[in-house]
């Protein structure tokens, strides 16, 4: 049985508690918006998406009756306009929303919705879900311990994402990974330190369509940067495995190229190089992730069987009895950082 088969088929859903609101408030998370998650569920009809070779995408395209789409154009707009200039509402002016899709797979049945410049015809995308704590979690843990920045909000039960530019991981591998003139070494090394942060803080369900490659053209070759997409699966699991996106079966791949241009000891310098960058990132952002932490070992992210399970599993990895003491998954989180990022000293 591969390691997907072991993964939760769908989790469960847990609501935003008051610590965490607070926190989101005090650090410009909670915004208040026109047009709620449940708004959007007012559609008249839909039809499938497929893709150039007629495949089932698993999104459908949303048509709402005109005066109900004229009020979600206006509100989504605004919305747009917070996500990238911080409420300036002049931008507005020349913007629509063209299209309003709804993805019937996974946990959070998001809806993205596609600006238009109407100027321009150049076109962005977001996305409008509904709120669950362990993915605010995960956004924020991406936030403060990845060399990438998140820009979200919420407002309640909705959620508000900025879209992530790159290359679906599964795309990626099916149509780029064999060209010849890819920098392969480079890829590899991105995937190890990948896999590294996805390990240490926890994130799981990092399967090939959860994250994308970004390609960035240097002067003398293409550096890579392979980002998440999906943060439902922050400190769900328990099994230490599906933590790691080395042992997911579409990535297979990526794996074989480390395997075939790494050796152990340049693997081995890599995940010493990202834990070493992302204890320099949560020193610089102590308070903060303090803060976060804190929300985090007083709420419910996941089941007590799960609990139970990583608590094991964890305590054989480390060696360390005092795993048998945490109580949740933020007493597991915060261990498990102290022991992989070396930091007993600061106070997290």
């Amino acid at each position: 049985m591969s390691q997907s088969d072991h993964i939760s088929r769908k989790k469960e859903h847990f609501p935003i508690q008051e610590p965490l609101r607070d926190y989101l408030v005090k650090y410009n998370r909670e915004v208040s918006i026109d047009v709620k998650y449940s708004d959007l569920l007012r559609a008249e009809r839909s039809y499938p998406l497929t893709d150039k070779n007629g495949k089932d995408t698993l999104w459908e395209r949303m048509f709402y009756q005109q005066n109900v789409h004229r009020e979600l154009n206006e509100g989504l707009t605004r919305i747009y306009a917070h996500l990238k200039t911080e409420g300036e509402l002049s931008v507005t002016k020349h913007l629509f929303v063209d299209r309003i899709e709804y993805c019937t797979f996974g946990n959070s049945n998001p809806f993205r919705i596609r600006i238009v410049n109407q100027y321009n015809d150049n076109y962005d995308y977001f996305y409008v879900k509904r709120a669950d704590a362990s993915r605010i979690y995960g956004l924020e843990l991406e936030h403060i311990l990845s060399p990438n920045r998140i820009i979200y909000f919420t407002d309640h039960d909705t959620l508000i994402e900025e879209h992530i530019i790159g290359i679906p991981g599964d795309q990626f591998i099916a149509d780029y990974l064999s060209l010849p003139h890819l920098n392969k070494v480079r890829i590899a090394k991105e995937f190890i330190k990948f896999n590294e942060r996805c390990f240490v803080r926890l994130l799981g369900d990092m399967r090939s369509y959860n994250y994308v490659v970004d390609m960035i053209q240097d002067f003398e070759s293409e550096q890579y940067r392979i980002r998440a997409i999906d943060f439902d699966q922050q400190s769900y699991e328990g099994r230490i495995n599906l933590y790691k996106p080395q042992f997911f079966k579409n990535n297979l791949a990526m794996v074989q190229l480390c395997m075939e241009l790494l050796n152990t000891d340049s693997a081995k310098q890599y995940q010493y190089e990202e834990r070493t960058l992302m204890t320099r990132r949560l020193v610089a952002s102590q308070r903060r992730i303090r803060e976060l932490l804190g929300c985090l070992r007083e709420d419910t992210i996941s089941t007590d069987e799960k609990i139970r399970e990583l608590r094991k599993e964890l305590a054989l990895l480390h060696q360390k009895k005092e795993f048998e003491q945490c109580r949740n998954m933020g007493d597991l989180l915060v261990l498990h950082l102290q022991c992989c990022l070396h930091i007993e000293k600061v106070s997290i």
